[in-house]
C-alpha cells in the first residue's frame, strides 16, 4: 500500500534537516522525501508499507521531538497499477518454444581426473 507520510520534527539548523534527511531515506520502504513547512520543519515521505510509527521514534531519538501530522494513501497509484496489470493481460501470449529433444541440461557434466586415482596409466617400477 502506498502512503505518504507527513512527521513535524524540531530542526533548528539545516546540519539537524540533513541528519533527518539521511535517517528518513535509509529508512525501509522510503522511496521519496521532501520538506514541507515554513521553516522546512516537516518531512514529508512517499512509500510503500512504511513503519510510521518506528520511523518517528528513530527521528526523535536522533534528531529532535518528532510528531505525525498526517498519513494518506496514494489512491493515484493504485490506479496506474490497475491499469498496466490489465494492459499485461490483454497482451497475447507468444508460443512456447519446444525443443525437439527435450530442454537443455542446464549444467554440464565434467569428468575429473586425478592421476593418483587413474587405473589406466601404466606405472614402471
Amino acid at each position: 500500500m502506498k502512503q505518504t507520510v507527513l512527521i513535524q520534527v524540531c530542526m533548528k539548523c539545516e546540519k539537524a534537516r540533513k541528519k533527518a534527511m539521511k535517517i528518513a531515506v535509509g529508512f525501509s520502504g522510503v522511496e521519496s522525501l521532501a520538506l514541507k513547512g515554513q521553516q522546512r520543519d516537516q518531512i514529508e515521505v512517499k512509500g510503500d508499507n512504511i513503519d510510521i510509527v518506528e520511523l518517528a521514534r528513530l527521528l526523535g531519538k536522533k534528531v529532535g521531538h518528532a510528531s505525525i501530522v498526517s498519513v494518506a494513501e496514494d489512491k493515484k497509484e493504485e490506479k496506474k497499477e490497475e491499469k498496466k496489470v490489465e494492459k499485461k493481460e490483454e497482451k497475447k501470449e507468444e508460443p512456447k518454444i519446444q525443443w525437439p529433444h527435450g530442454p537443455p541440461c542446464p549444467f554440464a557434466f565434467y569428468e575429473i581426473r586425478d592421476p593418483c586415482y587413474d587405473t589406466n596409466v601404466c606405472s614402471i617400477l
